[in-house]
């Protein structure tokens, strides 16, 4: 079993897995506009040049997203997690994804090992970015 994360925009969908690309280093596998969907599937006119589906392939895991056109029901209790074992690596994802969002908790040193941080990058994605603890 495996649980695989899909992220809903509110129409900037391509912008956000873009930058999560560029960020990332990874690879779109796979991408469909709503104008790729069959002729009897009714979308709205605004809708079809947007994202129905998108897959963005990294080093260790994936994230799918697409645009909806229904009204989102966005929450704030969820966060996507990245564990990346060099600090360099960390901190510069870390810096990254805070360009142009806002940082909750800076990327430091914490009590149970490690460095940790958390922010809300500009598409209001919410993320905890952790280096492990590398013992002496």
């Amino acid at each position: 079993m495996k649980i695989n994360t899909y992220l809903m925009f509110d129409g900037n969908c391509e912008d956000a897995i873009g930058f999560y690309k560029d960020v990332l280093n990874g690879q779109i596998s796979t991408q469909m506009r709503y104008s790729d969907a069959p002729e009897d599937m009714p979308m709205p006119d605004h809708m079809m040049n947007k994202i129905m589906h998108t897959t963005l392939e990294f080093e260790g895991g994936s994230i799918m997203a697409c645009d909806t056109h229904d009204k989102l029901n966005l929450g704030n209790a969820h966060h996507l997690s990245l564990n990346i074992a060099s600090e360099e690596e960390a901190l510069a994802v870390f810096n990254s994804l805070a360009d142009g969002g806002q940082i909750a908790m800076p990327f430091e040193e914490v009590f149970w090992g490690g460095k940790f941080g958390m922010l809300t990058d500009k598409f209001g994605i919410q993320w905890m970015v952790s280096s492990e603890h590398k013992p002496a």
